[in-house]
């Protein structure tokens, strides 16, 4: 008997059972936070269903990770509800319209960014800043489902000392029953979040929804009438001075929605040994947001709370995404009089619940243990809350490029010695047991070297050379460059010529093989190509010297 027969077995075993009840159990859970998520948006609650259902079928069909979930996500909600004010002022026709556009422009503009290739894009915002503009975020959305829970006039903006004033002053007209209602579905969900095989989102609901009309009749608001008539057409086009500001909206809800969900999907992918395709998910939830825009619903994105809840609800494929689409669509149409009954303190709350996870302190945690990122991630945070959530975005994504041209443009040269008898070379500032050869220079830059550092580096180098006694050669590694660009090549050029000219040989060891060519073509007569071809920092020092090879001279 075999031992590894009764384990394949059990491997081919179907599994479509599990997807089936991951499906329904994520319908159920999603579907009141669609709902919710069109409040955060300042969009009819048909914009987020139509979202849902949108997302999950899409994606179920045309995505590759087994366990995303493409639905709303309350940050791209808040960011559009920013941008919808931006463009198009309070009128509520006006800005349904405006952000039909927004997701509809973002969906074009993942799909550029697919076609070009473009996967690493999500790496263009930092984590630290990414997780700080997230904290500050989720405090915004959190502030600003309070009158929902307490039953007061809503709060326009989103520049936090206003908001705080402008709650101060409908404090005295809350309502107790809504603020009962919200409290209580809030104490309900953190206690069923304990309870994993409890669904705390449908208890509250199916609670509320039983207790509607004595809350109705108190005053509390419900979520009112649902019209699911939207019809495929292209939503209006930005008006004449409005392309811009537009076009921006949308690169911002790309990188916040692309950043968000390629950390959801590549960490399961991760943890489950699966594959991960990033253009082809740009592709995907390109097409899902231009389908959403068409159907005037909200843009999408692979959250980590839905993806998450669907792996620990036993998904084993794609199917479970398509299975959760047709639940909503059967939700929708069997239910949807239940669901306009869900009174508003309810869905504030599941909201403020949903949010409340990057809301912990802990998160900051390892940046304050590691010394590294402190001060960004803090910046990150009052981005948000003192400018606001679509300028807080735009500065936080302006403040990751920055501190990549910082980190790049800022010049930092090694030189390097051997340490002890050893075959390896280190800096010898690191390490005091490194000692130089004689008569030579070793020296690494730390960053690759391209446009913006070329000449700074290499002139580091030439102050090194004219300190130097007695020097022969300098090596110069590059391990760190994949490639040389233009100005690189010309500099290094003059480099070498300025070194001839003081009968110092140069020799470049640890090139890449496109560095190496790039050189090789410049045909550089101080870089003959046996001075290119050493694969080590010992090969180049131990190289015999051309014969023309002098000690250093004058200038």
């Amino acid at each position: 008997m075999s031992l590894t027969g009764s384990p394949t077995k059990a491997a081919a075993a179907p599994t479509w059972h599990l997807d089936l009840i991951a499906g329904l159990s994520i319908a159920g859970l999603l579907l009141p936070e669609a709902v919710a998520y069109s409040g955060i948006a300042n969009l009819p609650p048909q914009a987020g269903v139509i979202a849902l259902f949108v997302g999950l079928a899409t994606y179920g069909l045309l995505g590759r990770s087994r366990y995303a979930i493409v639905s709303a996500t309350s940050s791209s909600a808040a960011v559009l509800a920013a941008g919808t004010l931006a463009l198009a002022g309070s009128d509520s026709v006006s800005r349904a319209a405006v952000g039909a556009m927004l997701v509809l422009l973002a969906g074009v503009c993942f799909l550029v960014a697919g076609v070009a290739r473009l996967g690493g894009l999500s790496h263009l915002i930092a984590r630290p800043v990414l997780r700080g503009y997230t904290f500050g975020l989720a405090c915004v959305i959190a502030l600003k489902q309070l009158p929902h829970l307490m039953g007061v006039a809503d709060m326009h903006g989103d520049f936090v000392p206003a908001l705080l004033a402008q709650l101060a002053s409908v404090l005295p007209q809350l309502k107790p029953a809504a603020v009962g209602t919200g409290v209580l579905a809030l104490f309900l969900l953190f206690v069923a979040e304990r309870l994993r095989r409890l669904p705390g989102s449908l208890v509250v609901i199916a609670l509320g929804v039983a207790a509607s009309g004595w809350l109705a009749a108190r005053g509390v608001t419900l979520t009112g009438e649902i019209h699911l008539a939207a019809s495929l057409g292209w939503p209006r086009w930005p008006q004449s001075g409005q392309w811009v500001p537009s076009v921006e909206l949308a690169a911002a809800l790309l990188l916040i929605l692309y950043a968000e969900s390629y950390s959801s999907i590549r960490g399961f992918a991760l943890k489950h040994g699966d594959s991960v395709n990033p253009n082809r998910d740009l592709l995907v939830l390109g097409v899902a947001n231009v389908i959403s825009g068409a159907l005037q619903g909200m843009p999408v994105g692979a959250g980590y709370s839905g993806t998450s809840a669907n792996e620990a609800a036993g998904a084993r494929s794609r199917w479970a995404g398509v299975i959760a689409a047709a639940t909503v669509l059967l939700l929708v149409l069997l239910a949807l009089r239940w669901i306009e009954r869900i009174p508003q303190p309810v869905l504030a709350a599941i909201v403020i619940h949903a949010v409340s996870k990057s809301l912990r302190l802990s998160t900051f945690a390892p940046y304050l243990r590691w010394h590294r990122d402190r001060l960004v991630a803090l910046a990150s945070v009052l981005a948000v809350l003192s400018l606001g959530i679509l300028n807080g975005l735009l500065l936080a994504i302006a403040f990751s490029l920055v501190m990549l041209l910082r980190q790049l443009a800022t010049p930092r040269l090694s030189v390097l010695g051997r340490l002890a008898d050893s075959h390896d070379f280190v800096d010898i500032e690191g390490h005091p047991g490194a000692l130089p050869i004689p008569g030579m220079l070793i020296v690494r830059p730390e960053e690759p070297m391209f446009f913006v550092n070329a000449e700074a580096l290499l002139a580091q180098a030439r102050r090194r050379v004219d300190a130097s006694q007695g020097l022969r050669r300098v090596i110069l590694s590059l391990e760190e460059s994949p490639d040389l660009d233009g100005t690189v090549l010309e500099s290094l050029g003059d480099f070498a010529t300025w070194l001839g000219a003081r009968g110092v040989e140069l020799r470049v060891a640890r090139l890449k093989d496109a560095a190496r060519d790039a050189l090789s073509r410049m045909a550089l007569p101080q870089l003959p190509p046996q001075a290119l071809n050493d694969w080590s920092v010992e090969d180049a020092v131990l190289a015999p010297s051309p014969p023309s090879s002098s000690a250093k001279g004058n200038p």
